[in-house]
Formats: structure tokens, C-alpha cells, sequence
């Protein structure tokens, strides 16, 4: 039988044994009395030829005679030699056969020598084989183990010894499961049968598993394995090649771990979020519980405190047990750790604090009692307390604990617990710093924007801000509903140029200067022409900031100012550059007024005009910004077309409309601010206003006291007439004396307050001023702002109009006492 030829992978076969190798006997002379067949195949000598011959005389070369005459005193020292030779060919050609040598006793004491002869090459490559056999059971690192069809162990070498903590001897003839516990050994065995099954052999299959004489601590191996059968096909078992990976393994998961916590952690700059991406990126890989605590003031976006005994809020909590969460803090509780804990440690310290074993452990010891006896129940055996600290600043801790998984936290998975708590710190640092100052824009929203809108006699108004950008929570969009003397409102919607803080800090600006002229009562169109003058004045101020050029600043903005008066159910309306408004009337019918267009806001050209119209109870104004109709990427008059559609729909609240409209205009984030304003209409009923005109004559103020103290009489208000009358009185006697002549109008308005009104041609404003005690008159304006409410001034085409407010929840003791004293003090 020929052997395997050299690298073609088939196990090779013993080159001495006795059907494969030649052999040849020598008496104690040295003389050939036996020759094989395949000895004369090696040699090409015929029996014939070498019987009876001496076999040192042609079988070697006189040269190696040297190393011929060593083999023999081997031979004769140790009853025996095996080695390799040189020996002379037939031919003449040198061969190099591995040679082995026994002393065989006959009858009569005599001794032949038994030689075993094979090509150098084949016994080469043979002790190779046994050489890398050797190796394995006795010096390789990696475990290896053989088993008989049935899973028995046959042998085992020294690698696999040591792992399983067992001597060879021991395993012998026993099985997996009584040197491996839990579920692996049912893994590990039915991977087995089908390499005993299929051939198909298993490479480097990662596993875990737990010893027997080690069960508090996983192991992870590499197996491979391949089936073990003899050349007839005949299968033998199997072969298993097992490598302890676990350092290898934890390494590649804690490198994952961390990979995992950056993508994970600090997707969104929401606090709560964060924090719960951390809770998550820790459980199940690094421990079975894990919670999130920030100081409270950082959860609540602001500065973190400068002590750290104060009280924490738990933001995230995560377990692989149910029952942990019913023994943890719930998130959103806000509590404090006793002083003498770990975690008060950790946050006194700021360090990390591992605790292997809990129950030894002093600060477990000062927990709260009932949770920790609870927590001890679920099996809660090692804990790891970490600081959250980023930028030098303490924002929490995070606190991870194992129950499940038997083996305590050791020096490694606090190196790995403190690595990903840096780069959690960070983006939850991240997070407080936006929420900060997302509550700042918030809080100047607030404080820009009306953030409740009050009940009017005039309109029924409901309202919709979106700012383009939701980080800052303002734009440069705003509205606003203004109460006005006589129960008029003034409705205003603007936009300012860009968006962002720059642009709302200008609105806010803008919106200041819009209150201060509603309350002077000028015309929409007067209103208009000095927000102009202001924007001017704004935009000469900015000079370039940030390394931005001037250009880029805030200097533009478009502004819609009405003004509706219940009483005569008008509306005036000026615009400057701002989209027109939508009507909608009683009966449901949709237009849009023709306004005339001013300039935006800054451009200081053409004057502002206003317009008038007359609508009737129950109209529906709807006042708005570009970014409402401009949204989608529509033009002006598709975007004004799909509102008066959605405006035209019956049966609705504001509220519900404000909803459809942004429902059907807007996407989910706006790329322009948008503001809208709905008002619906209100008209005072008759009886509610009493109106005279009266002449320019002396008993004018006698007439008026009458008209006064009959009308509040009719109207159940008689406990107001003696102040309502001296009011009036002094009105109509200033009306009388500086009016110019011409006649002058008395009105009452019972709404929400008593308004009184007198009227006259002359536009010479009413000034209040303190007299002197020697002064006979000058106290007339100065009794009627001690005695009302409000008062002012506002002017008309025809001339001024002097109106009060009288509250009309005052008492009638309370008015005509403090009436008499004034009168008196006068």
C-alpha cells in the first residue's frame, strides 16, 4: 500500500508497519538472513544476493560507516535503535530509509536482530504527526477533547484540564453535563450530534458556559468540531477544539457596548429621552437594573446646584426583572439618598463607587430598609454607582445592579460603566443646556405674546402661533387683541423680518409701541405711520453684530391693524405690506376686503390709508400672517383660496376652526412662522347706549346731570348717578367753554363698565394739571381721574372725544363717599 502523497490531506499511516514497511533479518554477525519483498522494492538487491551476506559490507557507504557503527552500539547498549541512514542502492544510489532495530532471542540463546525499514521521507512526516498529536494533548493552549459516538469523553489534554479544573482521569468516560451546568449543556451536545449526524463540521461557534466547580462566573468558548471515522467509513465520534475567549469576548462587547451608547445616546436633545437612552444601552448587556438620577435642578433645566446633598429626581429606571420596578424609584419621583449611601457618597466625591458584594457592603446597609430587604429578595447581589459629570460639572448618577446574571461586577465593568457614563453625561449636559434655554424662549413667548385672551364685548376671538423654529419657541409672527375706550377692540396681526430670538425680540418691540398707540386711540392708519418711524429708528440702531453684515439684520416687518366698534358694528382696517384679512358674514358668504396696500414697515414711502367696513353681528374676521397661505409651497391666491374654503364651513367654534385651518394648510413643521386671528363679531344691543346732543349753553351741564341721573336710574345703576352726574358735569362744562360754540354729544354705554363719553368740534386736548391752593378753578380733570376707572382723549375727523369708565362693581357707598370728599376738598 502506497502512502498519502505529501499535502493531499489524508491522515498518514504508520510507515512501519508491517504491511506497508520492508524488514530484513541480521544474525549477531551481521550477516542478512532474512529479506523481504519490499525490502528488494527499496533496494533493488534480490534475496539471492544478500543472503548469507554481511550487510555493513554493501549495503553502506564506507563513509557513514562512522554513523552505521553508532546505530550498532545503540543496538547493543539498549537492545534496540531507531533512526535514519543512509543506504546504498542496487543501482549505486544513495537512500535514506528510517530504520528500527530489535534484538530477537532464538532457541538456544541465539540472538538475530529484527530490522523495520521505510522511505526517510515517510518516517519524516510520521513523526511529525505524532509530534503535532503530542502537542496537542500536552502543550497546545486551546482545549481539546475526543468523544465516542454517544458524547463519553475518550480523552481530553492538559489545556482542557485546566479550564474545567478537572484531571483527565476524571473526565474519562463521563459526559458534558457533569463538568458544565444550565442550559449550554443541552446546546453544546446538540451541536455534537449534528456534526455526529451531517460531517458538516462546527468552526469557531462562540458559546457560553457556566463550570460546576465555578458557577458564579461565565465563561465564553470557541468551539470547533469535527467528526471523528475510520477509513472503512466506520464513524468514530468526535473531536472538539475549545478556546477560552472570554477576556476576548468582553472586550469586543464592551467595544460594542460603547459603539451603541454613542448612536443611542443623545439622539434628541429631549432630558427625558436622554436619559432614557441610557438606561436602555446598559440593559441587558452590563447589568439586569439600571437608574437614572439627576439633581433636581438640572432636571428642571436649570444650573446645577453647587451641593450635592439636595434632593434628585429619578429620570429613567430599566430591568430585566418586572419585580425590580416595584422596588425601584419610579421616574418622575424626586426624593434624597441618606448621607451614609454609596450613591450620597458618589455624589459627595464624585466617584465611582463599586460595590461587588451587597450584602457586605455598609452603604447598602443605610438604604431604605424595606427596598433594600426587597431588593435582596430578587437576588440583588453587586452594584456600581456612577457619577454623571460633564464639563466639570455634577448633573447625577447612574446606578446599575445585578440579580440575574450570578457573577458581581468587577474592575472591568466599571472601567466600561464609567466610559459610557462620560459620553452619556455629556449629551444629557447637552440636553439640560437646550432645555435651558428652551424654557428661556418659552418664558419670552410668554412674556411677547398674549398667552390668554379675556372675554370682550366687542368680538369672540380664539387664536394659532407657530413659530418656524420649535428650538426657540418665538418668531417674529405676533398678534394681539387690545381693548379700546367706547368698548371697541383694536385686532392686530404683524411679521417681522427673519425669524428666531432676533426677530421676536424686535416683535416684541414692535408689539410695546402697537399698545402704547392703541392707547392714545389713534386711527389704524396714524398707528401704522409711527410703527414706521420706529422700524426706521430700530433698524438705524442695529448696527453689523456677530460678523454678519447690515444687511443681514432685522429692519423690515408687515403689520395689520383693525379697529371694530360694537356699537356701529364698523371695522377700520390699515395695512402696511401684510396680506389682506378674510370676511366671512352671518350668512356664510367669503371675501376679501379690497384694503388699500401700504408699504411694509422701515420702507418710510407713501402714506398709510385705512378703509372701512360695515359688518354684521356675527362676521367672522380672520386675520393672518403669509406663513399661513405660503406653507405648502403655494402661491398667494391658492393659499387664500383653500383658507376661504376651510373659513367657509358652518357650524364650527373658533376653536375648531383655528384646527381645521392648520389641519388643512399647514404641514407638521412650518418652514415660515404663522400666526392667526379669528374674531367673531358682536354688536351691543340698543338699550345698552343712551346718546344726546346738546347745545353749547350754560344750563348744558345742568341738562346733562338730569340725562344722566334718569338714564343710570332706568338702568338699575342709580347707586353710580351722584358720581356719573359730578363727572359729567365737569365734561360738559370744559366741552361748553373751550368746544368753540358749536354743540356737543353726551353717551352712556352700559357694557362690562359704565362708559361715559362727551364729545365736541374742538381738538384742543383736555390737560390734567394739580392747582393751587389759591386757584379758583383747574381741579375739573383732576376730580375725574379720582373718580373713574380710565379716562383719555381720542380724536375723530369731527373733533375729540373725552370718555371715562366707571367700574361697575363699585359699591354706592364706595362712589358717593369718595365723591362728597373730593367735592368737599375742592
Amino acid at each position: 500500500m502506497d502512502a498519502p502523497a505529501p499535502g493531499s490531506g489524508e491522515a498518514p499511516q504508520d510507515p512501519f508497519a508491517l504491511h506497508h514497511s520492508a524488514s530484513a533479518v541480521l544474525d549477531d554477525h551481521g550477516r542478512v538472513v532474512g529479506w523481504s519483498e519490499r525490502a528488494q522494492e527499496h533496494l533493488g538487491y534480490p534475496p539471492e544476493e544478500v543472503l548469507g551476506r554481511v550487510a555493513s559490507e554493501f549495503l553502506f557507504d564506507p563513509g557513514d560507516r562512522e554513523a552505521v557503527v553508532d546505530a550498532a552500539a545503540a543496538c547493543e547498549r539498549d537492545g534496540g535503535w531507531s533512526g535514519i541512514l543512509p543506504v546504498l542502492h542496487r543501482s549505486g544510489r544513495r537512500v535514506d530509509l528510517g530504520f528500527r532495530a530489535r534484538a530477537v532471542i532464538r532457541a538456544g540463546s541465539a540472538r538475530e536482530w529484527f530490522l523495520v525499514v521505510a522511505p526517510a521521507e515517510e518516517v519524516l512526516r510520521w513523526e511529525t504527526d505524532r509530534s503535532v498529536l503530542d502537542g496537542l494533548f500536552r502543550r497546545s493552549p486551546i482545549g481539546l477533547s475526543v468523544h465516542a459516538p454517544d458524547l463519553s469523553v475518550l480523552r481530553i489534554n492538559r489545556a482542557l484540564a485546566r479550564f474545567t479544573q478537572l484531571s483527565a482521569a476524571e473526565i474519562r468516560g463521563r459526559r458534558i453535563g457533569d463538568f458544565l451546568i444550565g442550559p449550554d449543556v443541552k446546546t453544546i451536545e446538540t451541536r455534537l450530534r449534528r456534526v455526529l449526524e451531517t460531517g458538516a463540521p462546527l468552526i469557531f461557534t462562540e458559546q457560553p458556559c457556566r463550570l460546576r466547580s465555578d458557577p458564579d462566573h461565565e465563561r465564553v468558548v470557541s468551539v470547533s468540531a469535527f467528526r471523528m471515522q475510520a477509513p472503512s467509513g466506520r464513524i468514530l465520534g468526535v473531536t472538539q477544539l475549545v478556546e477560552d475567549v472570554t477576556d476576548r469576548y468582553r472586550a469586543r462587547r464592551r467595544l460594542a457596548l460603547l459603539n451603541r451608547a454613542s448612536t443611542s445616546i443623545g439622539t434628541t436633545l429631549d432630558l427625558g429621552q436622554t436619559t432614557r437612552e441610557l438606561a436602555e444601552v446598559a440593559v441587558p448587556d452590563l447589568a439586569d437594573a439600571v437608574s437614572v438620577d439627576l439633581l433636581e435642578s438640572v432636571a428642571r433645566g436649570e444650573e446645577p446646584a453647587r451641593e450635592a446633598g439636595g434632593p434628585v429626581r429619578r429620570m429613567a429606571v430599566q430591568s430585566v426583572v418586572a419585580e425590580a420596578l416595584q422596588v425601584m424609584y419610579s421616574a418622575g419621583e424626586v426624593f434624597r439618598f441618606d448621607p451614609r449611601t454609596s450613591h450620597a457618597r458618589c455624589l459627595a466625591e464624585q466617584k465611582s463607587i463599586l460595590e461587588p458584594v451587597l450584602r457586605t457592603s455598609p452603604g447598602w446597609y443605610f438604604q431604605d430598609q424595606e427596598r433594600r430587604r426587597r431588593a435582596l429578595g430578587l437576588a440583588a447581589h453587586s452594584l456600581i454607582v456612577v457619577p454623571l459629570t460633564a464639563r466639570g460639572v455634577l448633573l447625577g448618577l447612574l446606578s446599575l445592579w445585578r440579580a440575574e446574571r450570578p457573577e458581581p461586577f468587577e474592575e472591568d465593568d466599571l472601567t466600561l460603566a464609567e466610559e459610557f457614563a462620560a459620553r452619556a453625561a455629556l449629551c444629557i449636559d447637552n440636553a439640560r443646556r437646550y432645555t435651558q434655554q428652551h424654557q428661556a424662549a418659552l418664558t419670552l413667548q410668554r412674556s411677547l405674546l398674549p398667552q390668554a385672551l379675556p372675554e370682550y364685548s366687542a368680538v369672540e376671538v380664539s387664536h394659532l402661533y407657530l413659530p418656524a423654529d420649535p428650538a426657540t419657541g418665538v418668531g417674529g409672527d405676533w398678534f394681539d387683541v387690545i381693548p379700546l375706550s367706547g368698548a371697541r377692540v383694536a385686532l392686530v396681526v404683524g411679521d417681522v423680518v427673519g425669524h428666531g430670538l432676533h426677530a421676536a425680540a424686535t416683535m416684541g418691540r414692535l408689539r410695546t409701541a402697537v399698545h402704547t398707540l392703541a392707547g392714545l386711540d389713534y386711527a389704524p392708519d396714524e398707528v401704522l405711520s409711527h410703527l414706521d418711524d420706529l422700524v426706521n429708528r430700530l433698524a438705524a440702531e442695529q448696527g453689523p453684530a456677530d460678523g454678519h453684515a447690515r444687511g443681514e439684520q432685522i429692519v423690515g416687518a408687515t403689520c395689520l391693524y383693525a379697529v371694530y366698534d360694537p356699537t356701529s358694528r364698523r371695522c377700520t382696517l390699515a395695512r402696511a405690506g401684510h396680506v389682506p384679512p378674510v370676511v366671512v358674514t352671518s350668512d356664510g358668504t367669503v371675501g376679501v376686503p379690497d384694503l388699500p396696500e401700504g408699504p411694509p414697515l422701515g420702507l418710510g414711502a407713501l402714506p398709510f390709508e385705512s378703509a372701512e367696513l360695515e359688518l354684521a353681528e356675527g362676521s367672522l374676521l380672520a386675520l393672518y400672517t403669509d406663513g399661513l397661505v405660503e406653507a405648502r409651497g403655494l402661491d398667494l391666491d391658492e393659499g387664500l383660496s383653500r383658507l376661504r374654503e376651510v373659513l367657509s364651513r358652518p357650524g364650527r367654534s373658533l376653536e375648531e376652526t383655528c384646527t381645521d385651518v392648520q389641519s388643512a394648510l399647514l404641514p407638521d413643521h412650518p418652514p415660515d412662522d404663522v400666526a392667526l386671528l379669528l374674531a367673531r363679531t358682536r354688536v351691543l344691543a340698543p338699550e345698552q347706549i343712551a346718546s344726546w346732543e346738546l347745545p353749547a349753553e350754560p344750563t348744558a351741564a345742568a341738562r346733562a346731570r338730569r340725562l344722566t341721573e334718569t338714564t343710570l336710574t332706568g338702568w338699575g345703576l342709580g347707586e353710580l348717578a351722584f358720581t356719573a352726574e359730578l363727572v359729567v358735569s365737569e365734561l360738559v362744562t370744559n366741552a361748553y367753554r373751550y368746544g368753540g360754540g358749536t354743540p356737543l354729544t353726551l353717551r352712556f354705554i352700559r357694557d362690562r363698565s359704565l362708559v361715559c363719553e362727551v364729545s365736541d368740534s374742538s381738538s384742543t386736548a383736555p390737560h390734567l394739571r394739580r392747582a393751587r391752593t389759591t386757584d379758583e378753578g383747574g381741579r375739573g380733570l383732576f376730580l375725574v381721574a379720582q373718580l373713574t376707572e380710565r379716562w383719555g382723549t381720542r380724536y375723530t375727523r369731527d373733533g375729540k372725544t373725552v370718555w371715562t369708565e366707571f367700574p361697575l362693581a363699585t359699591t354706592a357707598e364706595g362712589d358717593s363717599a369718595a365723591a362728597e370728599d373730593l367735592v368737599l376738598n375742592r
